[in-house]
């Protein structure tokens, strides 16, 4: 089994200028490389910055983690106890947020279904092929679980369902981003790209350019095509090649269908381009999943209930759709790729 960590690169341009006022910091938070980049700041204020970015997100790692001590954790406790509990004012902004996205994507996107992700072997630092039986999958699906039985009244949550198990993995990174954006914004920072393993976010340019990220290949090592991001937009993609286990020569990815319980198949990638909005970051997460999972007959369907714009899904068998909007957006650099592009509309 190969875990591929980060989705997309970073492509420098050269230039004649002999210093790049650029500042640059990697870490490894929520299970990936998380990069930060800052552009035309004083070097010991942007490193300052960024460790302030750093340690936010941080503390949503810590707080929003699905199977190690959380906040989280707390929370799927006391809903197996059947208690209610009362909770931080903005995990009710996180739990609304996230329940109206589930509805949106008809429950293609379910964070609620945290035992199937277990069950799978996803919930863990070092997974290994896992794959559950039969009348285990079928009693976790007969309980039904979904963001609709939490109830929150002002800050007290309780479930109508012992079996929901929260897994924010789809979310996490997303919000992630909003805020990292945020704190960029108070701190009056002109210029900076941040980006979570393959989710993201844009300030500004680097330099008299846009900002340019790569979109992984899904079966190469290489960068399929590359995008300019505009200050603002956010970028993401969901893949079947980043959490994933080979058995029997079949591919078994964590992106989970809750309609079967089985790792979603048919689909090794969709992108999404998200313009400037207060949940650029959370969509640019949350919004491939449902297209991602969708069956391609679909999949133009959910681009729409996610109301997204900008899509790029490649598919099993290599064949690509992109959106017109997308189309007007990308630089191939695979030219066998170019060949096989086909309208998603």
């Amino acid at each position: 089994m190969r875990y591929f960590i980060l989705l997309f690169a970073f492509l420098t341009q050269t230039s004649c200028v002999p210093l790049d006022p650029l500042y640059h910091t990697q870490t490894y938070i929520f299970g990936t490389l998380v990069d930060i980049s800052i552009y035309g700041e004083d070097e010991t204020q942007a490193q300052f910055i960024t460790s302030q970015i750093t340690r936010e997100f941080q503390q949503i790692h810590n707080r929003l983690h699905a199977w190690k001590p959380s906040e989280l954790n707390g929370i799927n406790k006391t809903f197996a106890d059947e208690r209610p509990k009362i909770i931080e004012p903005d995990m009710v902004k996180i739990l609304e947020d996230v329940t109206q996205l589930s509805m949106q994507s008809e429950g293609m996107f379910d964070p609620a279904i945290g035992k199937l992700i277990q069950a799978w072997g996803f919930q863990r630092d070092e997974f290994t092929a896992t794959i559950p039986d039969q009348a285990t999958l079928k009693t976790l699906l007969g309980q039904q679980p979904n963001m609709q039985d939490i109830v929150i009244n002002g800050r007290q949550i309780t479930s109508k369902n012992p079996n929901v198990k929260l897994d924010l993995g789809g979310y996490a990174k997303g919000y992630a981003l909003d805020v990292g954006l945020k704190i960029l914004n108070e701190f009056h920072v002109k210029n900076a790209l941040i980006n979570i393993g393959g989710n993201v976010i844009a300030l500004g340019k680097h330099g008299d350019n846009p900002w340019v990220v790569g979109i992984q290949h899904p079966r190469k090592p290489d960068a399929i095509a590359t995008i300019a991001l505009e200050s603002g937009w956010a970028i993401g993609t969901s893949g079947d090649y980043q959490r994933y286990f080979m058995q029997d020569g079949q591919r078994y990815c964590h992106i989970i269908d809750p309609r079967t319980g089985h790792p979603a198949q048919g689909t090794q990638s969709v992108t999404v381009l998200i313009p400037p909005g207060l949940r650029a970051g959370v969509l640019s997460d949350v919004a491939s999943k449902p297209i991602f999972i969708s069956p391609l007959e679909q999949k133009a369907e959910f681009t729409k209930k996610m109301e997204v714009t900008h899509v790029l899904v490649i598919q099993e068998d290599g064949q690509i759709y992109v959106t017109p909007q997308m189309q007007q957006r990308l630089s191939w650099l695979d030219q066998d790729a170019k060949k096989r592009i086909r309208a998603l509309q």
